[in-house]
């Protein structure tokens, strides 16, 4: 599975462009203020203690979580284009 993807996209270099645009979009989008966020969360708890889980913090500090792994997936794959593009520009072709 994991040879056909990278042949795929190996062979597809214009789609593997526009997928590693996208996937820079996905990761600027879904950590922007992500830091931000969750200091803000975390000052919350240390602030008012854990009276803030039944306002819902607890709730949001998992999504930003979330949002935080879902960014390092986005990053992630647009590594796996960038390497897949470099390799093809400067004629390595690795087997996998």
């Amino acid at each position: 599975m994991r040879k056909t993807l990278i042949k795929f996209l190996f062979q597809h270099w214009w789609l593997t462009f526009l997928l590693m645009g996208l996937f820079f979009f996905l990761f600027g989008v879904t950590s922007l203020n992500l830091f931000v966020l969750l200091k803000a969360n975390i000052d919350l708890y240390i602030e008012h203690g854990a009276m803030v889980i039944a306002d819902g913090a607890l709730r949001q500090l998992i999504e930003l979580l979330s949002y935080g792994y879902l960014s390092l997936l986005f990053y992630t794959l647009f590594k796996v284009c960038e390497n897949v593009l470099v390799n093809r520009l400067t004629g390595i072709r690795r087997d996998v």
